[in-house]
């Protein structure tokens, strides 16, 4: 069953990259975004949109074998709530889709969710029985619900980044242009983190090294990437390996601190050589498969997004939890990393929400928040729960 499992996740991936040939030749097909459900897609559009939703339902059919095969919901590691979110992110586009039938939508959201997917993918797919704080249904309610919002939040990104890439003045150096290609050297990021992964771990790459720690205790470390960074009072005990570089406080983890360095190092790398090549910012790259789109229409999407995403993330990132949270620790609030950043997030898109009702925020100043938010979404799922430790098991 779990071989299935996974050979469903796999036959979505390639059904998505599938995907994003069709909805590209849709774009050449016909530009912009149909405001009228009535006028005709083009065929390449059907086509796309017909794979992604083969894709999804792929997607489901893995996330129901792992359940059966775990005897409990797959959302309990890292890799299967990464997952799981690619599948709500999916299912925000289909919703998105036949609300206002946006096949460039999908040009933007089908590489992202194939990048999220990748990245989910680099940890460990292992299933596991569940401590007893999280055997709890209340667990199972409250991280779906959570995917659930955040992937319907992740639309207003996508609509925002649009927006952004097709009306900002490519032509000059301005600070829109430079925080625009820093938004797209974060993407880039990711994409580093799974390419420089996935090479290590096919040469089967590892480097044992033991250490003391500030409490004069002996702890041991496997790098799986090169150790460019060491923790203190390092030992390597593995011959032939590579010594780490650079020597970190004991307060900080160095193993999980060496994967992110690594992944800055490749995405720049990838987005340096792209910027050679075409001589040109990433974003003025894209504008010409969006320049004729309707910013309007991409203003009210990514609104009304958040508009739908805000009161599900409500529910399953506090109510939820707290429900939750008693249950297993016997409290609502415990200022947990995790916590702490839910209610950061829940904060920013009632803000969004506050400015674009009572202040007028439309257009590109809601396009910015749009991408910020989907940001702060982001660095609670790699960030925080990568290297900030806290009572939630993804950490």
């Amino acid at each position: 069953m779990v071989e299935l499992s996974s050979n469903f996740l796999h036959t979505s991936f390639i059904l998505y990259l599938i995907a994003i040939v069709f909805l590209g030749g849709a774009i050449k097909q016909k530009k912009g975004i149909n405001r009228n459900k009535d006028e005709k897609a083009p065929i390449a559009g059907k086509i796309g949109i017909c794979i992604t939703i083969a894709g999804f339902i792929s997607q489901l059919g893995y996330f129901i074998t792992r359940w059966i095969a775990a005897g409990h919901a797959p959302v309990s590691n890292m890799f299967e709530f990464v997952t799981f979110f690619s599948i709500m992110f999916v299912a925000g586009f289909i919703l998105f889709y036949f609300l206002y039938r946006s096949v460039v939508l999908g040009l933007f959201t089908l590489p992202i969710v194939l990048l999220i997917i990748a990245y989910g993918s680099m940890f460990t797919k292992d299933i596991t029985p569940l401590i007893p704080s999280l055997r709890s249904e209340w667990l199972t309610i409250h991280v779906m619900t959570v995917a659930a919002g955040e992937g319907i939040l992740a639309i207003s990104f996508v609509a925002g980044l649009i927006y952004l890439i097709k009306n900002i003045d490519h032509s000059k150096r301005t600070k829109k242009t430079v925080w625009l290609e820093v938004i797209i050297f974060g993407i880039t990021t990711v994409l580093g983190f799974v390419i420089i992964t996935s090479i290590f771990a096919m040469t089967g790459y590892k480097s044992e090294i033991n250490w003391v720690n500030k409490e004069g205790q002996v702890e041991h470390y496997q790098y799986k990437l090169p150790p460019l960074l060491g923790p203190n009072e390092w030992e390597l005990q593995t011959e032939n390996r590579m010594e780490p570089l650079i020597e970190l406080p004991a307060i900080i983890d160095a193993q999980k601190a060496n994967t992110v360095v690594w992944s800055f190092l490749i995405g720049n790398v990838l987005y340096l050589l792209v910027r050679l090549i075409t001589r040109k910012r990433v974003g003025q790259l894209l504008q010409p498969l969006v320049k004729n789109l309707d910013k309007d229409l991409l203003d009210e999407i990514s609104y009304r997004s958040v508009l739908i995403g805000f009161p599900v993330f409500t529910l399953g990132g506090l109510i939820f939890a707290m429900i939750w949270a008693h249950i297993a620790w016997s409290r609502f609030w415990a200022w947990d990393p995790k916590e702490v950043w839910a209610l950061v997030t829940w904060f920013f898109y009632a803000a969004f929400l506050h400015l674009r009702l009572s202040s007028g925020w439309h257009g590109e100043k809601s396009a910015w928040l749009a991408v910020i938010g989907f940001g702060i979404i982001m660095f609670n799922l790699i960030f925080v729960n990568l290297i900030i430790a806290g009572m939630h098991s993804y950490a």
